[in-house]
């Protein structure tokens, strides 16, 4: 893992927030890199769950929210963890995740003896909006950002002209006040979620939840998670959010061991129900057809962007030996690589230097790309290696004879000849979003 923190550092990926000040624990700031990365991740989770679907519509719902609404979600009451402090090295914990061996920065004298009775610790970020303290509203920052498309249901559904079975989409920031951020950006305090509401009749729960099950797996194969690092985590009934009734976690094997990228709730008609009890407005739905009118139960897929993020550098990240030389590769798909191309001029003299720029332009409108012309043409090669660039492309005395280029991949190292205006639609057809 420390390996991987280090090359997000080094190489632009992700960043301790506010690192100058001394940084800001569980908050994380994402490079250059780090942000094409992120962006392509929702942007195939957008195309996959809402543009090829024609029962899910999209929602960008604001971050602050009436208070009432965690009222009647119940997170106000519910969402807390239990907080532990230790006599010994006066640090707090979270009861349930606590390992004196690994948390305590006092180990030899802090073997979780010495903790005081755990207590609730509601992790909702508060804040105020109003002009002045005394007339100020106090509400939160959204902890999750489902409720507003429970809140928003009506309009969505009035709005589209959608009809049950449908679901609603966002991708969105979420806060929450983590009592012990943890394993770099996988337990934060500010992160963004991709979740689906998928509303649907109480008889459907079943096998609505079941397809989800089949197509959120498939998704995480088809961004090039390896699928042995794959597994399914079926929550116990004790362990259930007060919510749900069935939840099931798609975990990945991370280097510090198996851990949580997407949930999948049975939220029943929780939520809806408990927004018309709480609002006074009615969200149930009326279906023309069967002339029924009914509140509907929700299938809920929730995904973390941070998370996936993370399993797919740690995933991608390979050591080899080529040449007697230490290569760092990270074998990123070439639909969620940050770059999908880098053009190297083979020298800067002789005028390829200016060919390979007026070339790395035109492709720069298809596409991500990156211009290299320092050091040799090796090193070149491994700069992008560690930063998953899926292919390299030379432009050598040759090109400048017959307007032809050299594509090398960057996991099999192979490299082939074609025709500079052929380019654009060979790496397009390898880094598009669409499946076979």
């Amino acid at each position: 893992m420390d390996n991987i923190v280090s090359l997000c550092k080094r190489r632009g990926f992700i960043f301790q927030s506010s690192a100058i000040y001394g940084g800001i624990n569980g908050c994380w700031d994402f490079g250059p890199l780090g942000v094409e990365l992120k962006n392509n991740i929702k942007q195939d989770w957008w195309y996959t769950f809402v543009r090829q679907r024609d029962d899910i519509v999209g929602l960008d719902a604001s971050i602050l929210m009436h208070p009432d609404v965690w009222k009647a979600s119940g997170h106000v009451d519910e969402f807390n963890d239990l907080l532990v402090d230790c006599k010994e090295c006066k640090k707090r914990f979270r009861e349930d995740h606590f390992n004196p061996e690994e948390d305590c920065p006092n180990k030899p004298h802090c073997n979780g003896e010495h903790l005081s009775e755990p207590r609730a610790f509601n992790m909702m970020l508060k804040t105020s909006l109003g002009a002045s303290e005394d007339t100020a509203v106090h509400t939160y920052l959204r902890p999750e950002t489902c409720q507003s498309i429970f809140v928003d249901f009506k309009e969505v559904y009035s709005s589209s002209r959608m009809k049950v079975p449908f679901g609603i989409a966002q991708i969105g920031k979420a806060f929450r006040n983590e009592i012990n951020p943890r394993n770099f950006i996988f337990r934060s305090r500010e992160f963004e979620q991709m979740e689906i509401e998928f509303f649907c009749k109480s008889e459907d729960e079943e096998p609505c939840f079941e397809t989800w099950k089949h197509d959120i797996w498939q998704w995480y194969l088809d961004i090039g998670l390896t699928e042995s690092k794959l597994r399914w985590y079926n929550h116990p009934a004790e362990t259930l959010a007060h919510y749900s009734s069935r939840t099931e976690d798609i975990e990945f094997d991370f280097p510090f061991g198996w851990g949580e990228l997407q949930g999948l709730a049975n939220r029943g008609t929780y939520d809806l129900t408990q927004h018309t009890k709480h609002s006074g407005k009615d969200l149930s739905y009326f279906d023309q057809q069967t002339n029924e009118r009914f509140t509907p139960s929700v299938i809920e897929p929730s995904a973390g962007v941070d998370r996936t993020a993370l399993a797919l550098l740690c995933d991608a990240y390979h050591e080899e030996e080529v040449e007697g030389e230490k290569r760092i590769v990270m074998k990123l798909h070439p639909r969620i690589a940050p770059i999908k191309a880098a053009i190297l001029p083979l020298v800067k003299k002789d005028g390829l230097a200016e060919l390979a720029q007026d070339f790395e332009k035109k492709l720069r409108k298809k596409f991500p790309t990156f211009y290299d012309q320092a050091g040799a043409i090796g090193r070149r090669y491994r700069r992008m290696d560690e930063v998953g660039t899926p292919f390299c492309i030379c432009l050598d005395y040759d090109t400048k004879d017959d307007n032809t280029v050299t594509i090398r991949d960057r996991d099999t190292m192979e490299q082939i000849r074609l025709p500079m205006d052929d380019v654009a639609a060979y790496i397009e057809a390898k880094c598009t979003n669409e499946r076979d």
